[in-house]
C-alpha cells in the first residue's frame, strides 16, 4: 500500500520520491461479507468475513 501511495504521488502529482513522508495512516471499516456454514442436524450458522480500508497519505517533508 504504501509503495502505491510513492507511486501515486510521483505520477500523478510529480512529486520527488525521495523528499515523500508518510503523513497520515488510518484503517477504515470495510463492508462485512456474511457466509452460510453448514452445522448438525441442517442447522447453519453465519461466517462474518470481515474487510477493511487502508488509507496511506504521504506528503513532503515541508
Amino acid at each position: 500500500v504504501l509503495l502505491s501511495a510513492i507511486a501515486n504521488a510521483e505520477n500523478n502529482d510529480g512529486a520527488d520520491v525521495d523528499e515523500l513522508k508518510v503523513a497520515r495512516v488510518f484503517v477504515d471499516e470495510g463492508p462485512v461479507l456474511k457466509r452460510m456454514h453448514a452445522r448438525a442436524k441442517g442447522r447453519g450458522s453465519q461466517i462474518i468475513k470481515r474487510t477493511s480500508h487502508i488509507t496511506v497519505v504521504v506528503g513532503s517533508g515541508k
